[in-house]
């Protein structure tokens, strides 16, 4: 019979991500293998980094042990300790398991910071540290259970090579592709969305992408109605090439409550390809044929070929009644135009009980299905059509299991297009880009 642990799924989440994405396998359970120093040791020695976690009454907390070690080896120790499901953490220092676990009254070394009496089921702490933890100051602290884990990484090197090398065949996919028919040379995606959905930061993660490096082109924030007014046309070169990749990304005012951000009667016309970029919207006077910035006779490369419906999945369930209306209203002249659109679900990786390992293979989580589920039947999108990724907001440096979910969805983006483009009737595909001007 399997032994199971005491700790809660929430509290083995937010260990296994606190630590660096971390999987746990439970090597010693002491009720089960024994309170004993001897016990401990056995199951644990040579196992690789290890989490010791001590249960006593409403404390959960414990050691973490970040390199192999056998019984004399010195090795770092972290303590740390859940308050109020945070988890603060205490280093204190190199020492031998064989010297912080005893069977009986050893002396207490208070330099040590840590002991461990397993058969008088007590432990002893520093007072420096038993205060930073929030742990009882009066010592030893008595306890009731002890369980050990094995760490191992999430994404071990064998699930990261076959990520980096779907990294590198979806990269290629971009450089090649080439929008349906000819009959356009670069692929329009609007994005559409609440203030605050990661429109803006979806766009900056795509160019990281290409670039090779972080970069926040696109100004992202959380403003009423968002860090920019202005309708923006993004076309990004490809850094291995220098030539421009075959789609712009078309960054719009967020959308806001009731009559607030973009004006919805504005998207038709972005739909359409009279607005151009740079124009400065205005929440209470949609744009006009008689204004200055009016495309009047927009051909198929000025209009959009898919719309991205951008939100941040973990709001996703309380859009509020008016943004639900408003949503359902844009959904309906998409389909009235005939353009093809998707929804793209941001910020997974702030989820709850998310781990980095999770998103190897987000689309299984149990999670994010659910996440998947309500957009279906709130929304009435297909499920095929729902994405996910995770946008580069505050990182420095690229992580391929991020690209990997923001090329897939790009990608799904430039086939929703395709099948836009090929589904216009004959007449509106006469006049192909390359007899238009040049961009």
């Amino acid at each position: 019979m399997a032994v199971a642990t005491r700790l809660t799924a929430m509290q083995e989440k937010k260990l296994q991500n606190y630590f660096g994405g971390k999987q746990f396998t439970l090597l010693y359970k002491a009720s089960v293998h024994e309170f004993s120093a001897f016990s401990f040791l056995k199951r644990c020695c040579g196992q690789g980094p290890t989490l010791m976690v001590i249960y006593g009454g409403c404390y959960v907390w414990g050691a973490y042990i970040r390199e192999n070690y056998e019984r004399d080896d010195t090795v770092p120790i972290v303590l740390f300790a859940f308050q109020e499901n945070e988890i603060s953490e205490c280093d204190v220092g190199a020492h031998s398991p064989s010297m912080f676990l005893y069977e009986y009254g050893i002396r207490w070394n208070d330099s040590s910071g840590f002991l461990l009496e397993l058969k008088g089921k007590k432990v002893t702490v520093n007072l420096d540290a038993a205060k930073k933890l929030g742990l009882p100051q009066n010592q030893p602290i008595s306890f009731e259970e002890c369980e050990v884990f094995r760490c191992e990484d999430l994404l071990d090197k064998r699930i990261m090579k076959g990520i980096t090398q779907l990294h590198e065949k979806l990269l290629s996919d971009m450089r090649i592709y080439s929008p349906y028919g000819g009959l356009v040379r670069q692929i329009r995606i609007l994005l559409l969305g609440p203030t605050g959905a990661g429109k803006s930061s979806f766009f900056n993660s795509v160019k990281s992408v290409f670039r090779g490096h972080v970069t926040h082109q696109a100004l992202a924030g959380y403003e009423a109605t968002g860090v920019s007014g202005k309708y923006r046309t993004y076309s990004i070169k490809d850094q291995r090439s220098g030539n421009a990749l075959p789609f712009i990304l078309c960054d719009s005012m967020g959308l806001g409550e009731k009559e607030e951000g973009l004006c919805t009667d504005d998207i038709v016309y972005i739909l359409k390809g009279h607005i151009s970029d740079r124009y400065q919207f205005n929440s209470t006077k949609p744009i006009t044929p008689v204004h200055s910035n009016y495309i009047d006779n927009p051909l198929l490369k000025d209009r959009i070929h898919c719309v991205a419906l951008v939100f941040d999945i973990n709001s996703v369930e309380h859009l509020s009644r008016d943004m639900m209306a408003k949503i359902k209203k844009i959904r309906r002249e998409l389909i009235k135009c005939g353009v093809a659109h998707v929804v793209l679900l941001t910020h997974v990786d702030s989820m709850d009980l998310i781990s980095r390992g999770d998103l190897g293979d987000i689309y299984k989580c149990m999670l994010v299905k659910s996440k998947l589920e309500t957009v279906h039947r709130e929304l009435g999108f297909a499920l095929s059509d729902i994405l996910v990724v995770s946008n580069y907001t505050s990182e420095w440096e690229l992580d391929p299991v991020k690209d990997v979910l923001i090329l897939s969805a790009l990608r799904q983006m430039l086939w929703a297009a395709d099948d836009f483009l090929e589904d216009l009737p004959p007449e509106e595909t006469e006049i192909k880009e390359e007899e238009s001007p040049s961009v």
